[in-house]
């Protein structure tokens, strides 16, 4: 099966600027489908913008909201999935969530962030409560995680589990925090054996200073894309021929010991 060309579009946008954050989106998906890609993952709350304090929840959308029938056109359009990082109203509640619109422009999957980081997103967000949410494109099983759930290993092996092959986590990692991009990320990547790619926001935006450093991490300890601390569109492959081979060669899964560590869940 052939691999999974991936972009992925490290980026702040303009916070609180949703339509122009939009136009971005289009020129990023114009850019990746031009380079083969089926798949173009955004940072976390790309649609918004991270730094928008109390403006958060004026810009928060449902799910099936404006922002997300014009994302579906796009899909549509350069014939690529998009994963796009925004605020969700759901009711009262604003989650930190993911959408996952195919490229025919239907609905994949939608994640809601279940570690909360920070004053500000306890402040601003409601935390989801589904650990593991999939989807299925060209025959890889994605799984979708953002930020600080993936600095959680359990969650990356819940997936792995699960049988996700391609780890999509949207983030907003701060300074000066960048050994989770550079160690912790391809670490997770390779000890629960899957693909992750890791997309995040970049510079100085309000109080906080973003990292850059996107990636594309490898099961095999490899680290086939990596973006520097500015503006990128990384374009990789998520191969799961590559997978396949990793996890004989490095089978933690299958050599795992479930009944001790019931006790590792406890308090």
């Amino acid at each position: 099966m052939p691999p999974l060309r991936t972009a992925l579009l490290q980026s702040s946008g303009r916070p609180g600027d949703v339509p122009h954050n939009l136009r971005l989106l289009a020129d990023a998906a114009r850019r990746a489908a031009a380079s083969g890609a089926r798949l173009l993952l955004t940072s976390e709350l790309f649609l918004t913008g991270y730094a928008v304090g109390d403006r958060l929840p004026g810009l928060a959308e449902p799910a099936d909201g404006p922002s997300a029938d014009r994302v579906a056109r796009i899909a549509a359009d350069h014939g690529l999935a998009i994963g796009l990082g925004y605020p969700e109203r759901d009711g009262d509640a604003v989650y930190n969530a993911v959408r996952l619109t195919g490229p025919d422009g239907t609905p994949l999957a939608q994640y809601r962030k279940t570690h909360l980081y920070g004053e500000f997103e306890t402040t601003h967000f409601t935390p989801g409560d589904e650990p593991v949410v999939q989807a299925e494109l060209d025959g890889t099983r994605l799984g979708l995680l953002i930020c600080y759930d993936v600095e959680f290993p359990e969650t990356v092996r819940a997936h792995a589990l699960a049988g996700t092959e391609l780890l999509l986590v949207p983030t907003a990692l701060m300074r000066p925090y960048e050994i989770v991009a550079r160690t912790l990320v391809p670490a997770r990547a390779f000890e629960s054996q899957l693909h992750i790619a890791y997309v995040n926001r970049c510079g100085p935006e309000g109080e906080f200073d973003f990292t850059g450093l996107s990636c594309l991490a490898a099961p095999d300890g490899t680290v086939p894309a990596r973006a520097g601390a500015g503006e990128d569109l990384l374009v990789a492959d998520a191969d799961r021929e590559l997978l396949g081979r990793s996890r004989a060669a490095h089978p933690y899964l299958r050599d795992r010991r479930p009944g001790l560590y019931g006790s590792l869940t406890e308090g």
